[in-house]
């Protein structure tokens, strides 16, 4: 098993590609996001469908990091740790989103999703892996048929189950989001790491730097944004002056 600090690298590495393929969409939403693009361009088409992509894959990690991690002896304090740490990150971001984009802030976006599933995913971690797989399928294919009027509105949102919810530049309700945390769960129980072991049998200076910001994601995230815009930012102004 290659494994470097007691880690799957490959896992590593797959954590990297996804937060660089979030970087570079929030940086094309960004442009949006300041007025410097029309509304609605980074909306809808192949931006949607890399947006889902690339949330349900950072997900379905979540749900096979949770296997490898507690599959063989769940550790209560590693884990309530993490969770401390999501829930307090999703409200940084809420607040944050609150004071810069207050008519479309953040209500539930990708870490309260990533916080709430692994919680639920907690319930599967026990399960057989084709029980928990059977589950995925049902969050995916039966749940969205269970959306109703009464779960409209911002305090039912994490839910996804209404049918209308107010805008948000990021929403990952926990309908249809739980699958892909819980298919990622079912590969790990399925024997998944097996399939994880591929890499260099002695990582070098390139594959730990690139397994470096998988291992750093959430830290990443957070500190990424501000970045981006203060890039995209000051490019546009630079362009102006031109």
């Amino acid at each position: 098993m290659i494994i470097t600090k007691g880690r799957l690298i490959a896992v590593d590495w797959m954590r990297t590609l996804a937060f660089v393929a979030m970087a570079i969409f929030h940086f094309g939403r960004d442009f949006e996001v300041l007025g410097l693009v029309p509304p609605g361009t980074t909306f809808g088409g192949l931006w949607d469908i890399s947006a889902r992509t690339i949330a349900g894959s950072f997900l379905f990690l979540v749900g096979f990091s949770l296997w490898l991690a507690h599959g063989s002896r769940f550790r209560a304090r590693s884990y309530f740790k993490r969770l401390a740490v999501l829930i307090v990150a999703a409200a940084g971001v809420s607040l944050a989103t609150y004071f810069a984009v207050p008519g479309a802030w953040v209500r539930f976006g990708i870490l309260h999703s990533i916080a709430l599933t692994s919680l639920i995913g907690l319930l599967f971690l026990r399960a057989h892996w084709v029980v928990t797989l059977a589950a995925a399928a049902a969050v995916f294919w039966l749940a969205p048929m269970l959306r109703t009027p009464a779960l409209d509105g911002a305090w039912w949102m994490w839910t996804g189950l209404g049918t209308w919810v107010p805008p948000s530049i990021d929403y990952e309700p926990l309908v249809p989001w739980l699958a892909p945390l819980l298919a990622g769960l079912a590969f790990g129980q399925a024997g998944g790491g097996r399939l994880m072991q591929w890499g260099p049998k002695q990582p070098g200076q390139l594959a730990e730097a690139l397994a470096w910001p998988g291992r750093h994601a959430l830290s990443l995230y957070l500190i990424h944004q501000p970045i981006l815009v203060a890039v995209v930012f000051s490019g546009a102004w630079v362009w102006r002056q031109l």
